[in-house]
């Protein structure tokens, strides 16, 4: 969308109505004029062109058909009647009960304004009807704009209920560039608790960091000692000696994983997702997306088929190194391995959304274009990925000669079997996000702008270093008890952040929230799975290169047969 126009004296204003819907379900969303409101008698209106993040977010903007003029004060007047039947009356008596608020636009500013409301018993309903306008400007440019919903009349059927506007201008001191500023709430974001989160979770990566780097750098060193010492034992006393540890699988650990071809699909799509949560923090920061309808999806959505590449290069070059010989399988899978989840889940839930009459319905349109952007920029750039990965570094350089015959995993205490360590694995890891997690949840599900993008970096960096320092000391355990399955424990074990997220999702519904309905449960429940989802496949890969980066140093640095 382009910048907010400048207006000249007696210049027409438009007032775009957007949707209308419960308060408690904020993304059960319908036109407003779904509602039996009536439209201003002024027709001629230049059209409305929506983006694509727009048009996924269930945007509907139609002219109000209010006559308004740049600087031009209007005193109360009647734009139209309601002739009120039986059926409009239990329409916007639905709307009282259910508590439906609705949404407008003047100069790209947000209005909300209240339906109506009803007596204390219950019994009777009443509608706003009187919609008094304050916009406040700087120069030659809108720069505030309230509502204030006055006219309270009582809904009795078989009567007529007039609709009435006004609009009083006034100069304000508020810069343009400021205009946004009173949507935000400092005091939620940067709340004692939130900066105190932060420093906790700062505190658990030194904490870990240093835990790892003792525990590594002792245990190793100590490793390296009693493996050079039996270096320079004859053949015999090495046979009489005790044997153990991780050097016993040098032979096996450069195994390549079970299901290679969905691994490093995964890989590779979990570095995209970084590369991308990466990238759009950085734009968000930078620039103030949430200025803009719809322009932090339509940001994510760019910023994703850009960095297709990504995907296509670790994925493609890991395959190769695991000897994998399908690679143009492996390339379309990692290609379409997030869109097909991402565009089921829509598929699903637009089902609802079309039986509801929801403006969260995607039209045919954007999901042809979607589809386009699937198959003709994503599908290409991941190709050139995975062509420059297998090419620069698909060849298998392994520190280790990987043996003919797997070795026999050896018994171990129930503590260290790979499925307890992908259970634990992901405790840590959310441990330092969920507060994050909590304002996230907030601005998305209820009425906040998220505008604190630098806390949210500073959690990804956390993440990340917290994900890598428990992968570690997890593989070193799993190799020590000489085991050498760790690339999907390594991954999984980060992976299973996403448990935790999706769980804490459940206790935010039901105890954070007034949600209700089939629409707005499953609208949640199916994008929190994707969210979750898409989390762990990213922690997973995150967790996967630090692993595979330490295991290939600890088998560099010591003397093999």
């Amino acid at each position: 969308m382009c910048l907010s126009p400048w207006y000249q004296d007696k210049e027409e204003v438009v007032l775009w109505m957007n949707t209308v819907g419960p308060y408690h379900n904020r993304q059960e969303t319908y036109k407003y004029f779904s509602l039996p409101f009536c439209v201003g008698s002024k027709k001629s209106i230049s059209h409305y062109h929506e983006t694509l993040g727009e048009a996924l977010q269930g945007v509907e903007l139609e002219f109000s058909g209010l006559d308004i003029k740049f600087k031009d004060d209007v005193m109360q007047t009647t734009y139209c009647e309601i002739d009120l039947d039986k059926g409009r009356r239990e329409a916007f008596v639905y709307a009282i009960k259910n508590h439906y608020w609705y949404q407008m636009y003047i100069d790209d500013l947000p209005i909300w304004g209240i339906v109506g409301e009803a007596d204390e018993n219950g019994e009777d309903y009443y509608l706003w009807t009187y919609k008094k306008l304050e916009i406040g400007y700087n120069a030659n440019r809108i720069v505030d704009v309230n509502l204030t919903s006055e006219g309270k009349v009582k809904l009795v059927p078989n009567t007529k209920i007039q609709m009435s506007y006004s609009v009083k201008w006034k100069k304000s001191d508020v810069k343009f560039e400021d205009r946004f500023d009173k949507y935000l709430d400092p005091s939620f974001f940067q709340h004692r608790i939130h900066w105190f989160s932060i420093f906790n979770s700062f505190m658990m990566v030194i904490f870990l960091v240093g835990l790892v780097s003792m525990i590594l750098m002792r245990t190793l060193r100590k490793d390296y000692a009693r493996y050079s010492k039996e270096e320079e034992m004859d053949d015999m006393d090495r046979d009489l000696g005790d044997e153990y540890g991780w050097k016993q699988v040098h032979g096996d650990v450069f195994r390549p994983s079970s299901h290679p071809l969905i691994f490093s699909s995964l890989i590779g799509s979990g570095c995209q997702i970084f590369a991308v949560s990466l990238i759009v923090i950085v734009v968000a920061m930078i620039e103030d997306l949430y200025t803009e309808r719809g322009s932090m999806l339509s940001t994510a959505i760019f910023v994703y088929a850009a960095t297709s590449p990504v995907n296509g290069y670790f994925g493609g070059s890991l395959y190769a190194r695991q000897g994998g010989r399908r690679w143009i399988k492996q390339m379309f899978i990692g290609a379409f391995l997030i869109p097909a989840m991402v565009c089921g889940t829509a598929f699903f839930i637009n089902f609802i959304a079309i039986y509801y009459h929801a403006s969260r319905a995607i039209p045919f349109g954007t999901m042809v274009a979607v589809c386009c952007i699937c198959f003709f920029v994503i599908l290409p750039l991941n190709l050139v990925g995975t062509i420059l990965g297998r090419n620069l570094s698909g060849q298998p350089n392994f520190p280790c000669r990987v043996n003919a015959v797997p070795r026999p995993i050896p018994e171990k205490k129930w503590f260290m079997e790979p499925a307890v360590i992908v259970c634990l694995g992901g405790i840590l890891p959310f441990g330092s996000i969920f507060i994050e997690m909590y304002f996230i949840f907030t601005s998305f599900w209820a009425y906040k702008i998220y505008y604190v993008y630098g806390f949210m970096m500073l959690v990804l960096v956390i993440l990340c270093i917290v994900t890598v320092c428990v992968t570690i000391v997890c593989t070193y355990f799993l190799l020590n008890a000489e085991d050498y399955r760790w690339q999907w424990t390594s991954f999984l074990s980060a992976a299973s952040t996403a448990i935790y997220v999706y769980m804490y999702s459940f206790y935010y519904y039901f105890f954070k929230t007034k949600m209700y309905g089939l629409f707005q449960t499953s609208f949640y429940f199916g994008y929190m799975a994707v969210f979750s989802t898409a989390l762990g496949i990213m922690c997973g890969a995150i967790g996967y290169m630090g692993t595979s980066a330490f295991v290939r140093k600890i088998y560099t640095n010591v003397k093999i047969d």
